[in-house]
């Protein structure tokens, strides 16, 4: 298995030099040169597997025995012995049409702790028996910053900086990550949004001698190892579900504002999950949900929301979705991505536009009605969404009846993390132990202008370069 970008300019490299690469040294993105697929009937084999052991089989997939068998599973036990789940990953019944699984139970209690965690522990894995310098850049919308840093700080020969959008996180994601005060961790504040703080990390990894000087190393989910790891949860939630329920195929409703949660499915689908419907679920930043019904990707008018992970109107990921729509030609996907940056959009024809609908469908979740779903599930079932699991149930409640099959809507935070929109509609909740002792911490973190020379500054009075 080798890797190569979505853009063509990458000679073939092995498991881990993609893993540090990150973003590819032309611009693109990192993709498996040819996707491996999992038979119906080695899918069925692992039935009864543990979360862990679904990953480890996935991983061995990829990863072309660069890291020996038994080090690849202590990484993987390591990274999940802290899920407060003995599932890790529990896939909870809501009724007959709807089972919600649950990926909020590591440490910082979101998503972003299922690839984070392992993400993390691979660093130091690779810092240690390679010697690297491990110098982590990210932007966060709320989520991956405090995972990220809950993953990394404290660790030997790691340092990781995080940038997030000044006041546009909520109060506990904030807390989670400016409370850390290892040394090895350092908070940037941007005076932005989400997709100015993304631009300046890209823009900083685009330029090859800054990230090869300063050994810039990526935790977002440019990161294709963070990809893989998030496609693990869909092999598990259909091997979760009872074999009656899987026989007619199954459906995943996924909240999602980067496009890598979704594409992690539509990755899955094409390893051999027996996926029939992927349905993109944001909020009112709805350029992915235009682009899957009208064929035109176009950021518009930034928004403030009740989900706010979810505000982003330029997607990673799209890229990756981009190269294996246009077959797996580079050239196209470069002329189609120089297209967007010179005009600001990319329109796509009617014929592409049904093929997109083929592998796709996608609904818009406004704030109110956000919140009446989580009003409406507390009340009918007892369950408490967050914001954005919310988000994906309503999309769930718009496509359901249009489809055969299970539904598995992924919940990806608690929604203690987001008790700012919750009290909105009256609902008070108890926050768990680890969250409500933030409140007492101490933050730090270092406010910055909206640039990348502004940014670049402080990286190098940060970071160490010594090999």
């Amino acid at each position: 298995m080798k890797y190569i970008s979505t853009r063509g300019k990458v000679a073939p490299i092995g498991f881990i030099d993609m893993f540090l690469m990150g973003l590819g040294e032309d611009g693109g993105l990192i993709v498996p040169e040819k996707i491996p697929t999992v038979s119906a009937e080695r899918l069925q084999a692992w039935s009864g597997l543990s979360f862990q052991e679904v990953m480890f089989n996935v991983f061995s997939l990829y990863t072309n025995g660069e890291i020996p068998e038994a080090d690849l599973r202590k990484l993987i036990g390591d990274s999940y012995a802290g899920f407060t789940s003995p599932d890790v990953l529990p896939l909870t019944k809501i009724d007959d049409g709807l089972s919600v699984m649950e990926l909020f139970h590591g440490p910082t209690f979101a998503f972003k702790d299922v690839a984070l965690q392992f993400m993390g522990n691979l660093y130091a894995y690779v810092a240690k028996e390679r010697g690297e310098v491990i110098n982590i850049l990210g932007a966060t919308s709320g989520d991956t910053g405090a995972s990220a840093i809950s993953s990394v700080r404290g660790k030997e020969g790691i340092q990781i900086c995080i940038l997030h959008p000044d006041g546009k996180v909520s109060r506990v994601q904030e807390l989670q990550m400016t409370t850390v005060q290892d040394d090895n961790v350092l908070n940037l504040s941007v005076n932005g949004n989400f997709d100015d703080c993304q631009r300046i990390i890209k823009d900083l990894f685009a330029d090859v001698s800054f990230k090869t000087k300063y050994h810039l190393r990526a935790i977002n989910s440019i990161n294709f190892v963070r990809i893989l790891a998030q496609a693990v949860y869909y092999f598990y939630a259909y091997l979760k579900l009872p074999e009656a329920a899987r026989a007619g195929g199954i459906n995943f409703s996924v909240p999602t504002g980067n496009f890598g949660n979704i594409f992690s499915g539509y990755l899955a689908k094409k390893m051999g999950v027996p996926i029939k419907q992927l349905v993109l679920a944001t909020n009112e930043n709805n350029i992915l949900e235009r682009f899957v019904r009208e064929g035109v990707y176009k950021p518009e008018g930034f928004r403030s929301t009740h989900s706010p992970s979810m505000d982003i109107q330029i997607a990673s990921n799209f890229e990756r979705y981009l190269y294996y729509f246009l077959g797996e030609d580079a050239a196209e996907v470069t002329a189609r991505m120089d297209r967007f940056k010179a005009e600001g959009q990319l329109t796509f024809t009617a014929e592409e536009v049904a093929r997109i609908q083929g592998d796709l469908s996608a609904y818009s979740v406004g704030n109110e009605e956000c919140l009446e779903t989580i009003r409406d599930y507390k009340g009918k079932y007892g369950y408490l969404l967050d914001p954005h699991s919310a988000c994906g149930v309503a999309a769930y409640e718009r496509a359901g009846s249009k489809a055969d099959g299970t539904f598995v809507s992924l919940a990806t935070a608690h929604p203690a993390k987001f008790d700012e929109a919750i009290r909105l509609i009256g609902i008070e909740q108890k926050y768990p132990e680890r969250i409500s002792e933030l409140f007492d911490k101490p933050q730090r973190q270092t406010a910055v202008d909206n640039s990348r020379e502004a940014v670049a500054a402080l990286l190098v009075d940060f970071y160490r370069v010594d090999s």
